[in-house]
């Protein structure tokens, strides 16, 4: 077998995170639910750090994972490691480690610190009423015009991947989370920003804040960005359930 294994000036101990990944399976403490990726925390020097185990690939990942494209975890350390020199927030990425058999990749880990935050841009979505919702949720279009101003294009801004915590002063920081989809570019036209934007909710109401914040920046009227972001949340929405509705009708057909 063979493996890459890459660490963080800012680790003192990567010892540690090796022993950690080696033994993952018997030791950590398990967060989140483990159905897909397998997260668990330990503690290193004080700190709570979070190690992500990839899920097993198939055979044709296996070999793209080797030969023709970076893995999750490598991915996920470069992008973290990107984001913070353009000065966006991601919890400081530590390590990542791939082990290779004859096939391909065999799995993958990636380490970073664990943050612990107030609430991410889901609860926006399933609680109206939240403590300051308005406030929060302009904050975050500014945060994601930041984004698209540095040409980063987060393939999975989605409701759980933006971590928010609110500071002493009363504004917010947010930091991105689950980055092994990402693309930079030297610019984003104005439906790439607003494609960008369609995953994050379904609410017309918060569609609407959103479009009011993010005209106030970009050179489109409000009513435009509205009308842009408000079709292309409703064509994901589509795509979404059309999903949700096959899969259904493959679940009952294997019965």
């Amino acid at each position: 077998m063979i493996s890459k294994f890459k660490f963080s000036t800012a680790v003192k101990s990567s010892r540690d995170i090796l022993s950690f990944i080696k033994n993952f399976k018997t030791s950590g403490e398990l967060f989140g639910n483990g159905d897909r990726n397998v997260i668990k925390l330990f503690d290193l020097d004080g700190k709570t750090i979070n190690i992500k185990s990839f899920k097993i690939p198939n055979l044709i990942n296996k070999v793209a994972y080797r030969y023709f494209r970076k893995s999750k975890a490598r991915r996920s350390y470069e992008y973290a490691t990107i984001l913070l020199e353009k000065g966006i927030g991601t919890p400081q990425p530590m390590a990542f480690l791939e082990n290779f058999n004859f096939i391909g990749l065999r799995d993958s880990y990636y380490a970073s610190e664990h943050l612990v935050t107030d609430l991410t841009y889901r609860e926006l979505v399933e609680i109206p009423d939240y403590p300051d919702h308005d406030n929060i949720l302009r904050q975050f279009t500014r945060f994601s015009f930041e984004l698209h101003e540095k040409g980063i294009e987060f393939l999975d801004h989605s409701p759980g991947n933006t971590l928010i915590k609110k500071k002493p002063d009363g504004n917010y920081e947010f930091f991105l989370v689950d980055l092994n989809r990402m693309e930079f570019h030297e610019s984003m036209s104005f439906e790439m920003r607003m494609k960008n934007l369609c995953r994050l909710t379904p609410v017309k109401e918060m569609v609407a804040v959103m479009s009011n914040e993010y005209a106030k920046f970009y050179k489109e009227s409000e009513q435009k960005t509205f009308d842009t972001l408000w079709k292309y949340t409703a064509d994901f929405q589509e795509q979404f359930y059309r999903k949700k509705r096959l899969k259904k009708k493959l679940k009952f057909w294997k019965k």
